[in-house]
Protein backbone atom coordinates (compact mmCIF):
# COMPACT_ATOMS: atom_id res chain seq x y z
CA UNK A 1 0.00 0.00 0.00
CA UNK A 2 1.32 3.43 -0.91
CA UNK A 3 2.24 5.93 1.77
CA UNK A 4 0.00 9.06 1.51
CA UNK A 5 0.50 12.18 3.59
CA UNK A 6 -1.36 15.49 3.74
CA UNK A 7 0.29 18.90 3.41
CA UNK A 8 -1.43 22.25 2.84
CA UNK A 9 -4.56 20.72 1.32
CA UNK A 10 -2.51 18.55 -1.05
CA UNK A 11 -1.67 14.88 -0.92
CA UNK A 12 1.75 13.36 -1.33
CA UNK A 13 2.08 9.72 -2.47
CA UNK A 14 5.21 7.62 -2.03
CA UNK A 15 5.16 4.11 -3.40
CA UNK A 16 7.40 1.06 -2.93
CA UNK A 17 9.66 -0.27 -5.70
CA UNK A 18 7.40 -3.33 -6.03
CA UNK A 19 4.28 -1.23 -6.67
CA UNK A 20 3.46 0.36 -10.04
CA UNK A 21 1.52 3.64 -9.66
CA UNK A 22 -0.67 5.12 -12.38
CA UNK A 23 -1.93 8.71 -11.77
CA UNK A 24 -4.62 10.11 -13.99
CA UNK A 25 -5.53 13.81 -13.66
CA UNK A 26 -8.70 14.88 -15.45
CA UNK A 27 -8.50 11.76 -17.62
CA UNK A 28 -4.88 12.30 -18.57
CA UNK A 29 -2.04 10.07 -17.38
CA UNK A 30 0.14 12.30 -15.23
CA UNK A 31 2.46 9.78 -13.48
CA UNK A 32 3.21 6.17 -14.37
CA UNK A 33 5.89 3.90 -12.90
CA UNK A 34 7.06 1.84 -9.90
CA UNK A 35 8.51 3.44 -6.77
CA UNK A 36 7.54 7.02 -7.68
CA UNK A 37 6.40 9.88 -5.46
CA UNK A 38 4.46 13.04 -6.32
CA UNK A 39 1.97 15.63 -5.12
CA UNK A 40 -1.63 15.62 -6.26
CA UNK A 41 -5.07 16.91 -5.45
CA UNK A 42 -7.40 14.24 -4.20
CA UNK A 43 -10.50 15.71 -5.92
CA UNK A 44 -8.98 15.53 -9.40
CA UNK A 45 -6.74 12.46 -9.07
CA UNK A 46 -7.46 8.86 -10.07
CA UNK A 47 -4.83 6.50 -8.63
CA UNK A 48 -4.12 2.86 -9.37
CA UNK A 49 -1.55 0.70 -7.51
CA UNK A 50 -0.54 -2.50 -9.30
CA UNK A 51 1.89 -4.84 -7.46
CA UNK A 52 4.67 -6.05 -9.72
CA UNK A 53 6.45 -8.44 -7.31
CA UNK A 54 6.20 -12.23 -7.45
CA UNK A 55 3.28 -13.55 -5.43
CA UNK A 56 2.50 -17.02 -4.19
CA UNK A 57 -1.04 -18.36 -4.57
CA UNK A 58 -1.80 -21.53 -2.60
CA UNK A 59 -4.80 -23.47 -3.81
CA UNK A 60 -6.57 -26.69 -2.79
CA UNK A 61 -9.49 -28.24 -4.60
CA UNK A 62 -11.19 -31.58 -5.05
CA UNK A 63 -11.16 -33.74 -8.17
CA UNK A 64 -12.42 -37.17 -9.23
CA UNK A 65 -10.29 -39.87 -10.82
CA UNK A 66 -11.21 -42.27 -13.61
CA UNK A 67 -12.37 -44.86 -11.07
CA UNK A 68 -14.64 -42.30 -9.37
CA UNK A 69 -12.48 -41.67 -6.33
CA UNK A 70 -12.35 -38.22 -4.77
CA UNK A 71 -8.91 -36.73 -4.27
CA UNK A 72 -7.65 -33.44 -2.90
CA UNK A 73 -5.06 -31.53 -4.91
CA UNK A 74 -2.73 -29.07 -3.17
CA UNK A 75 -0.77 -26.75 -5.45
CA UNK A 76 1.00 -23.40 -5.45
CA UNK A 77 1.18 -20.97 -8.37
CA UNK A 78 3.77 -18.18 -8.49
CA UNK A 79 2.73 -15.26 -10.67
CA UNK A 80 3.44 -11.59 -11.23
CA UNK A 81 1.87 -8.73 -13.15
CA UNK A 82 4.18 -8.10 -16.10
CA UNK A 83 1.93 -5.50 -17.81
CA UNK A 84 0.66 -3.07 -15.17
CA UNK A 85 -1.05 -0.85 -17.74
CA UNK A 86 -2.99 -3.76 -19.25
CA UNK A 87 -3.85 -5.14 -15.79
CA UNK A 88 -5.12 -1.74 -14.67
CA UNK A 89 -7.49 -1.63 -17.68
CA UNK A 90 -8.87 -5.15 -17.06
CA UNK A 91 -8.93 -5.29 -13.24
CA UNK A 92 -9.84 -2.60 -10.77
CA UNK A 93 -6.57 -1.62 -8.99
CA UNK A 94 -7.83 1.88 -8.06
CA UNK A 95 -7.01 3.15 -4.57
CA UNK A 96 -8.60 5.80 -2.37
CA UNK A 97 -6.70 9.08 -2.88
CA UNK A 98 -6.96 9.88 0.82
CA UNK A 99 -6.05 6.50 2.38
CA UNK A 100 -4.27 4.57 -0.38
CA UNK A 101 -6.49 1.49 0.19
CA UNK A 102 -7.78 -0.49 -2.78
CA UNK A 103 -11.39 0.20 -3.52
CA UNK A 104 -11.99 -3.34 -4.74
CA UNK A 105 -10.36 -6.78 -4.36
CA UNK A 106 -8.07 -7.14 -7.39
CA UNK A 107 -5.83 -9.85 -5.92
CA UNK A 108 -8.84 -12.01 -5.12
CA UNK A 109 -10.01 -11.68 -8.74
CA UNK A 110 -6.60 -12.78 -9.95
CA UNK A 111 -6.59 -15.67 -7.43
CA UNK A 112 -10.03 -16.79 -8.63
CA UNK A 113 -8.91 -16.66 -12.26
CA UNK A 114 -5.75 -18.66 -11.63
CA UNK A 115 -7.46 -21.17 -9.32
CA UNK A 116 -10.32 -21.92 -11.68
CA UNK A 117 -7.98 -22.24 -14.65
CA UNK A 118 -5.65 -24.56 -12.76
CA UNK A 119 -8.58 -26.58 -11.42
CA UNK A 120 -10.00 -26.99 -14.92
CA UNK A 121 -6.79 -28.46 -16.29
CA UNK A 122 -6.33 -30.62 -13.17
CA UNK A 123 -9.81 -32.10 -13.53
CA UNK A 124 -9.13 -32.85 -17.19
CA UNK A 125 -6.01 -34.84 -16.28
CA UNK A 126 -7.36 -36.71 -13.23
CA UNK A 127 -10.65 -37.59 -14.92
CA UNK A 128 -8.67 -39.83 -17.29
CA UNK A 129 -6.32 -41.24 -14.62
CA UNK A 130 -7.08 -44.08 -12.18
CA UNK A 131 -6.51 -43.47 -8.49
CA UNK A 132 -3.41 -45.66 -8.20
CA UNK A 133 -1.75 -43.96 -11.19
CA UNK A 134 -2.79 -40.53 -9.91
CA UNK A 135 -1.15 -41.20 -6.56
CA UNK A 136 2.02 -42.49 -8.20
CA UNK A 137 2.50 -40.21 -11.23
CA UNK A 138 -0.27 -37.66 -10.78
CA UNK A 139 1.87 -34.91 -9.26
CA UNK A 140 4.11 -34.63 -12.34
CA UNK A 141 1.27 -34.95 -14.84
CA UNK A 142 -0.92 -32.43 -13.02
CA UNK A 143 1.97 -29.97 -12.69
CA UNK A 144 2.76 -30.26 -16.40
CA UNK A 145 -0.88 -29.94 -17.39
CA UNK A 146 -1.52 -26.92 -15.16
CA UNK A 147 1.66 -25.18 -16.30
CA UNK A 148 0.85 -25.76 -19.95
CA UNK A 149 -2.78 -24.74 -19.47
CA UNK A 150 -1.93 -21.51 -17.66
CA UNK A 151 0.66 -20.63 -20.29
CA UNK A 152 -1.92 -21.18 -23.04
CA UNK A 153 -4.73 -19.34 -21.29
CA UNK A 154 -5.44 -16.18 -23.37
CA UNK A 155 -7.00 -14.23 -20.53
CA UNK A 156 -3.77 -14.13 -18.53
CA UNK A 157 -1.62 -12.26 -21.08
CA UNK A 158 -4.56 -9.99 -21.83
CA UNK A 159 -4.81 -9.20 -18.16
CA UNK A 160 -1.06 -8.66 -17.91
CA UNK A 161 -0.48 -11.71 -15.66
CA UNK A 162 2.56 -13.91 -16.13
CA UNK A 163 2.80 -17.32 -14.45
CA UNK A 164 6.30 -17.82 -13.09
CA UNK A 165 6.08 -21.36 -11.67
CA UNK A 166 3.60 -24.10 -10.84
CA UNK A 167 4.14 -26.55 -7.97
CA UNK A 168 1.84 -29.42 -7.07
CA UNK A 169 2.42 -30.28 -3.44
CA UNK A 170 0.26 -33.38 -3.02
CA UNK A 171 -2.61 -35.45 -4.33
CA UNK A 172 -4.36 -37.21 -1.49
CA UNK A 173 -7.42 -39.46 -1.49
CA UNK A 174 -10.08 -39.60 1.19
CA UNK A 175 -9.03 -40.77 4.63
CA UNK A 176 -10.79 -44.13 4.41
CA UNK A 177 -9.42 -44.82 0.93
CA UNK A 178 -5.95 -43.77 2.02
CA UNK A 179 -6.10 -46.13 4.96
CA UNK A 180 -7.28 -48.92 2.66
CA UNK A 181 -4.44 -48.21 0.25
CA UNK A 182 -1.96 -48.21 3.07
CA UNK A 183 -3.13 -51.58 4.34
CA UNK A 184 -1.33 -53.79 1.75
CA UNK A 185 1.91 -51.90 2.22
CA UNK A 186 1.54 -52.08 5.97
CA UNK A 187 0.77 -55.78 5.76
CA UNK A 188 3.81 -56.27 3.55
CA UNK A 189 5.95 -54.33 6.00
CA UNK A 190 4.47 -56.31 8.88
CA UNK A 191 5.17 -59.55 7.03
CA UNK A 192 8.75 -58.45 6.45
CA UNK A 193 9.02 -57.53 10.12
CA UNK A 194 7.53 -60.89 11.14
CA UNK A 195 9.87 -62.68 8.76
CA UNK A 196 12.83 -60.81 10.23
CA UNK A 197 11.57 -61.67 13.71
CA UNK A 198 11.18 -65.35 12.80
CA UNK A 199 14.61 -65.40 11.19
CA UNK A 200 16.08 -63.76 14.26
CA UNK A 201 14.33 -66.31 16.46
CA UNK A 202 15.49 -69.12 14.19
CA UNK A 203 19.05 -67.86 14.43
CA UNK A 204 18.65 -67.57 18.20
CA UNK A 205 17.27 -71.14 18.37
CA UNK A 206 20.11 -72.39 16.18
CA UNK A 207 22.62 -70.66 18.41
CA UNK A 208 20.94 -72.05 21.51
CA UNK A 209 21.02 -75.51 19.92
CA UNK A 210 24.71 -75.11 19.14
CA UNK A 211 25.32 -73.94 22.70
CA UNK A 212 23.30 -76.89 24.06
CA UNK A 213 25.27 -79.30 21.84
CA UNK A 214 28.52 -77.80 23.05
CA UNK A 215 27.35 -78.11 26.64
CA UNK A 216 26.26 -81.71 26.02
CA UNK A 217 29.57 -82.52 24.36
CA UNK A 218 31.33 -80.90 27.31
CA UNK A 219 29.26 -82.97 29.73
CA UNK A 220 29.97 -86.16 27.75
CA UNK A 221 33.68 -85.38 27.74
CA UNK A 222 33.52 -84.59 31.45
CA UNK A 223 31.66 -87.85 32.14
CA UNK A 224 34.25 -89.77 30.09
CA UNK A 225 37.05 -88.16 32.02
CA UNK A 226 35.23 -88.86 35.28
CA UNK A 227 34.92 -92.51 34.18
CA UNK A 228 38.63 -92.58 33.46
CA UNK A 229 39.23 -90.95 36.83
CA UNK A 230 37.05 -93.55 38.58
CA UNK A 231 38.85 -96.36 36.73
CA UNK A 232 42.19 -94.87 37.64
CA UNK A 233 41.10 -94.44 41.25
CA UNK A 234 39.87 -98.05 41.29
CA UNK A 235 43.17 -99.21 39.83
CA UNK A 236 45.06 -97.14 42.38
CA UNK A 237 42.85 -98.45 45.20
CA UNK A 238 43.27 -102.06 44.00
CA UNK A 239 46.99 -101.57 43.70
CA UNK A 240 47.06 -99.97 47.14
CA UNK A 241 45.02 -102.87 48.56
CA UNK A 242 47.31 -105.41 46.90
CA UNK A 243 50.35 -103.59 48.21
CA UNK A 244 48.76 -103.36 51.64
CA UNK A 245 47.74 -107.02 51.51
CA UNK A 246 51.24 -108.02 50.52
CA UNK A 247 52.66 -105.88 53.28
CA UNK A 248 50.16 -107.33 55.77
CA UNK A 249 51.07 -110.84 54.61
CA UNK A 250 54.72 -110.14 55.09
CA UNK A 251 54.00 -108.55 58.47
CA UNK A 252 51.72 -111.42 59.48
CA UNK A 253 54.27 -114.03 58.41
CA UNK A 254 56.94 -112.16 60.33
CA UNK A 255 54.69 -111.91 63.40
CA UNK A 256 53.72 -115.58 63.07
CA UNK A 257 57.33 -116.60 62.78
CA UNK A 258 58.15 -114.44 65.76
CA UNK A 259 55.23 -115.88 67.69
CA UNK A 260 56.36 -119.39 66.81
CA UNK A 261 59.84 -118.61 67.92
CA UNK A 262 58.55 -117.07 71.14
CA UNK A 263 56.26 -120.06 71.69
CA UNK A 264 59.12 -122.43 71.06
CA UNK A 265 61.32 -120.46 73.43
CA UNK A 266 58.58 -120.33 76.05
CA UNK A 267 57.91 -124.05 75.61
CA UNK A 268 61.61 -124.79 75.90
CA UNK A 269 61.81 -122.57 78.97
CA UNK A 270 58.69 -124.17 80.39
CA UNK A 271 60.12 -127.60 79.71
CA UNK A 272 63.40 -126.66 81.31
CA UNK A 273 61.52 -125.07 84.22
CA UNK A 274 59.27 -128.15 84.58
CA UNK A 275 62.25 -130.41 84.46
CA UNK A 276 63.98 -128.34 87.11
CA UNK A 277 60.83 -128.22 89.19
CA UNK A 278 60.34 -131.96 88.77
CA UNK A 279 63.90 -132.58 89.74
CA UNK A 280 63.56 -130.25 92.68
CA UNK A 281 60.28 -131.84 93.68
CA UNK A 282 61.80 -135.29 93.34
CA UNK A 283 64.76 -134.23 95.41
CA UNK A 284 62.40 -132.71 97.95
CA UNK A 285 60.32 -135.85 98.05
CA UNK A 286 63.43 -137.93 98.26
CA UNK A 287 64.71 -135.89 101.18
CA UNK A 288 61.36 -136.09 102.91
CA UNK A 289 61.24 -139.81 102.29
CA UNK A 290 64.56 -140.29 103.93
CA UNK A 291 63.74 -138.06 106.93
CA UNK A 292 62.22 -139.50 110.14
CA UNK A 293 58.60 -138.75 111.04
CA UNK A 294 59.50 -136.48 113.92
CA UNK A 295 61.47 -134.25 111.65
CA UNK A 296 58.63 -134.12 109.20
CA UNK A 297 56.22 -133.24 111.98
CA UNK A 298 58.51 -130.47 113.11
CA UNK A 299 58.73 -129.13 109.58
CA UNK A 300 55.00 -129.29 109.24
CA UNK A 301 54.54 -127.38 112.46
CA UNK A 302 57.11 -124.85 111.33
CA UNK A 303 55.38 -124.48 107.97
CA UNK A 304 52.06 -124.15 109.78
CA UNK A 305 53.51 -121.60 112.11
CA UNK A 306 54.68 -119.57 109.14
CA UNK A 307 51.14 -119.34 107.87
CA UNK A 308 49.46 -118.65 111.22
CA UNK A 309 48.73 -115.16 112.45
CA UNK A 310 51.30 -113.47 114.67
CA UNK A 311 51.21 -114.70 118.30
CA UNK A 312 52.73 -112.44 120.85
CA UNK A 313 52.60 -115.00 123.75
CA UNK A 314 51.59 -118.67 124.15
CA UNK A 315 50.81 -120.41 127.37
CA UNK A 316 51.11 -124.18 127.47
CA UNK A 317 50.02 -126.39 130.27
CA UNK A 318 52.58 -128.82 131.63
CA UNK A 319 50.79 -131.87 130.33
CA UNK A 320 50.55 -130.45 126.80
CA UNK A 321 54.18 -129.46 126.87
CA UNK A 322 55.18 -132.88 128.21
CA UNK A 323 53.28 -134.66 125.47
CA UNK A 324 54.70 -132.40 122.79
CA UNK A 325 58.22 -132.94 123.97
CA UNK A 326 57.66 -136.58 124.18
CA UNK A 327 56.59 -136.57 120.54
CA UNK A 328 59.64 -134.64 119.65
CA UNK A 329 61.89 -137.09 121.51
CA UNK A 330 63.12 -134.69 124.12
CA UNK A 331 63.23 -135.28 127.99
CA UNK A 332 60.50 -133.79 130.07
CA UNK A 333 61.32 -130.75 132.11
CA UNK A 334 63.01 -131.63 135.43
CA UNK A 335 63.67 -135.25 134.36
CA UNK A 336 67.45 -135.04 134.16
CA UNK A 337 69.76 -134.01 131.46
Amino acid sequence: MADITRRFGLRHLRSAPTAHIRHHRRGTLAHDGPGISFWYRSLSAALSEIPVDDRELAMAFHARTADFQDVTVQATVTYRISDPAGAATRIDFSVDPDTGVWRGTPLEQIATLLTETAQQHTLDVLARTPLAAALVDGVASVRESVGTGLAAEPRLPATGIEVVAVRVVAIRPEAEVERALRTPAREQIQQEADRATYERRAVAVERERAIAENELASQIELARREEQLVDQRGTNARRTAEEKSAADLVRTEAEAARTVRLARAEAEAARETGTARAEAQAAWLRVHGEADPATLHALAVARLAENLPRVDSLTLSPDVLTGLLAKLGRPEPGAGA
